[in-house]
């Protein structure tokens, strides 16, 4: 299939409904704005439906019912309107409803900017609703793997009825590609019994619920998802690992950001210094295991667009064996490749 050159949430738009999603659920903020133009446009094209809700709350609840009935369905939002969703996700994720939701997120904390940020990693990595759960987080560093993860995206919710959360910075949601469609890999999916679509008197209804009052139910219930996200971690997490092999300083980052890290790393290596890159794509589940595959390095350099969220993970995953620092900008400021070269050299500085 040829390439065409989008920009990056109408892109995402495309792969949404390549992948077969008929129903969008969404309210407007910047900078993804353009997602929902596009679903308001193209669905009804293809006997889909585009709803603008009146508020984000009531949006993440229509996805709930949507999702119920078996469709696939997805909502879109930026980052304090992700944060309104929050309750819907953990009702979402104790239904065990699959659906998509996409974060083209932006500077905060409160209303924040509308420029670039990756304050969200909390939010998207620990689960910002109530209880215990989960849900994977894929972390697209190119509009090309945008394109890939969302159309994955909708296959992995249905393969384990969870919601699955796409996040890019307000760099992917904005910037134009030339993207290419293609499909993913096929997965044995299970038959959606659960979907109420109506008995047509063949079988008892079928219930669609978060709520259990008896304590032992509901542990029960607990140790069910837990089970469910061990199994995602074993089959689910993926990572890029770029120039570690001779690496004495392997930078961590994601998204947009690691695309400015690999820019740094040739430029140290053409300087003698030899750097490397851990990449995440799956926020959740963290890559533990690249950690273990770094043997010359001397120390991790953590770089977001943020004020320090990811490297809280870095440390789980480092288990102590490096020295761990990290560089970062916040507020929708982005680094430049001469900034975080500077930090490496000043961390490699201070190695013995």
């Amino acid at each position: 299939m040829a390439k065409v050159l989008m920009k990056g949430n109408e892109a995402i738009g495309a792969a949404a409904i390549k992948a077969g999603c008929k129903y969008f659920f969404g309210y407007p903020i910047t900078p993804q704005n353009e997602l929902p133009e596009f679903m308001s446009r193209e669905l009804p094209k293809i006997g889909g439906a585009f709803v603008q809700a009146e508020s984000e709350v009531a949006a993440i609840n229509m996805i709930y019912g949507g999702a119920g009935t078996g469709a696939r369905v997805m909502t879109s939002s930026s980052s304090p309107g992700i944060a309104l969703k929050q309750e819907g996700i953990s009702y979402i994720a104790g239904a065990e409803l699959p659906c998509v939701i996409v974060n083209i997120s932006r500077g905060g904390p409160g209303l924040g900017g509308i420029q670039p940020s990756q304050a969200d990693y909390f939010m998207s990595t620990r689960g910002g609703g109530n209880g215990d759960y989960r849900h994977l987080c894929y972390a697209p560093a190119t509009l090309q793997e945008a394109v890939d993860l969302t159309i994955e995206a909708f296959d992995v919710a249905d393969q384990y009825r969870t919601p699955v959360i796409v996040i890019g910075d307000g760099m992917i949601g904005q910037m134009m590609e030339p993207v290419e469609f293609n499909e993913p890999t096929k997965r044995n999916l299970p038959e959606k019994t659960w979907a109420t679509t109506g008995t047509e008197g063949k079988r008892k209804p079928n219930i669609i619920n978060s709520l259990a009052l008896d304590p032992a139910e509901l542990e029960k219930h607990n140790i069910k998802l837990d089970n469910k996200y061990k199994e995602i971690e074993a089959n689910e997490t993926r990572y890029e690992m770029y120039k570690t092999e001779d690496a004495e300083i392997v930078f961590v980052a994601y998204g947009t950001t690691s695309r400015i890290v690999k820019n740094t790393i040739e430029a140290l290596r053409a300087e003698g210094i030899k750097a490397g890159l851990i990449r995440p794509i799956t926020l959740w589940p963290f890559p533990n295991k690249a950690f273990t595959e770094i043997p010359a390095a001397k120390a991790l350099l953590t770089v977001e667009m943020s004020m320090g969220q990811m490297i809280d993970d870095v440390k789980i995953a480092n288990e102590g064996r490096l020295p761990i620092h990290f560089y970062g900008r916040s507020g929708g400021m982005i680094p430049s490749p001469e900034e975080i070269g500077n930090k490496a050299k000043e961390v490699l500085g201070g190695v013995k």
